[in-house]
């Protein structure tokens, strides 16, 4: 008999940034929030680097794997920093490089806005 217990899974907090965008218009802190993030993912580039973060194994990638995206490393750094700014990823140093990783519950704060909008 083991004393191995299952315990529940919890699902992550969501902290909407703002709420469905059809439920009621945006406050103006609401809509500059929001911009913000959708600024930050509006430059192809960064994109690119958002879309390979979120697709490494794992969820979380280095910056030595992610850095092939047609430009400079000082600007893929650049970029970079523009996403963590804007709360879309987090990083870690470990040892000489950092590791980068999607912000799950800003991505899921998000894909709500726009689902719930556009399912309605």
């Amino acid at each position: 008999m083991s004393n191995a217990r299952v315990l529940p899974l919890l699902e992550p907090e969501i902290e909407p940034c703002c709420p469905p965008l059809n439920e009621r218009p945006l406050t103006g802190e609401e809509a500059e929030r929001t911009a913000v993030m959708f600024k930050a993912l509006g430059d192809p580039v960064r994109l690119r680097l958002f879309s390979s973060v979120a697709s490494h194994e794992g969820g979380e990638a280095c910056v030595c794997d992610i850095s092939d995206v047609g430009v400079s490393q000082p600007t893929v750094s650049h970029h970079l920093k523009k996403l963590k700014e804007a709360g879309l990823l987090s990083s870690e140093r470990r040892g000489t490089w950092v590791y980068y990783r999607v912000e799950p519950t800003v991505l899921a704060a998000m894909g709500a806005l726009l689902t719930k909008a556009a399912s309605a």
